[in-house]
């Protein structure tokens, strides 16, 4: 019987554990490895990392400092969750057992990425997926925004707040409404409605562009990914009758982080939030300090 039991050693799985090791709390982390900070090369926006850091030091940093405080870590995935009383139950998909007083789900979404040839190497580095992360890094450049529909195109008109030199490549070739058709236009944001074979790339931070399925190159600075349909890793909360959003994010408590059902907490991007770094640091924070709080009352 674990006193916590966090699912997901992304951002905010690991700060929590963190916070819960220096309560000297007995705390285990289950994770899959398929998180999605493993994929960004570069978060730059971040205090005390100025030229960037990556998902993976950040992971392995925080993972050590975790361990060094006495929190045990299982690379399995859950995939069964039960409440009873004042005990979570959870299976694993190698076959084990889990018994938990407290339950952090912290296992984040995953972007939707088409197979795209040499795209994961340049993904935070020279081709990125957030505006907020680093809109500031494409500023005056010439952008490719490789995406799908809609989403890629209101991507797209975001960025223009920091350049006024976007192409649009329409990966799925999805028809577009009027009035985004409109408003592309008016920005002059070039529309090319075609596949994307492979990315153009000298190194992960020298983009130059994109190979499309007609054999056409497209030349551009940097990149931005706009595909939509992103999974949201919210089953084990829906499975104990967590309230989830019609987008499948899961809703707490804004204060503890806590969800509706007593014991249970959730932090980091599967919350409904800006998909921060910075922000599921201080949500797995958050959620430890109120966990915390619960077990000193015996839950």
């Amino acid at each position: 019987m674990y006193e916590c039991i966090i699912v997901g050693a992304g951002i905010a799985g690991l700060q929590a554990a963190i916070q819960l090791g220096r309560y000297m709390h007995n705390v285990l982390v289950i994770d899959s490895h398929n998180g999605r900070s493993n994929l960004c090369r570069g978060y730059h926006n971040i205090l005390g990392w100025p030229n960037g850091v990556s998902g993976q030091t950040l992971r392995e940093l925080g993972q050590k400092q975790a361990k060094s405080l006495g929190i045990e870590f299982i690379n399995d995935l859950v995939i069964e969750a039960e409440k009873h009383d004042k005990e979570i139950l959870l299976r694993t998909k190698q076959g084990t057992e889990y018994k938990t007083k407290t339950l952090l789900i912290s296992t984040g979404i995953k972007d939707r990425i088409p197979t795209i040839k040499d795209i994961e190497p340049c993904l935070g580095i020279s081709i990125y997926v957030c505006p907020d992360c680093d809109g500031y890094e494409v500023r005056d450049k010439h952008v490719l925004l490789l995406g799908s529909g809609s989403t890629g195109a209101n991507l797209a008109l975001t960025l223009t707040y920091w350049t006024n030199r976007i192409t649009f490549i329409n990966h799925d070739s999805k028809e577009l409404e009027l009035d985004i058709k409109d408003k592309l236009k008016q920005n002059n944001i070039t529309i090319i409605n075609e596949q994307i074979e492979a990315v153009i790339a000298e190194n992960e931070s020298s983009f130059k562009g994109v190979k499309l399925n007609n054999g056409q190159t497209v030349s551009g600075d940097r990149g931005f990914i706009g595909f939509g349909g992103n999974l949201v890793h919210s089953e084990l909360a829906k499975q104990l009758g967590v309230e989830l959003l019609e987008n499948k994010h899961v809703l707490v408590d804004p204060r503890t982080k806590e969800t509706n059902i007593t014991n249970v907490w959730a932090a980091g991007d599967v919350v409904a939030h800006s998909e921060q770094v910075t922000i599921a640091m201080a949500d797995g924070c958050q959620a430890a300090i109120w966990i915390h709080k619960r077990l000193l009352k015996g839950t």
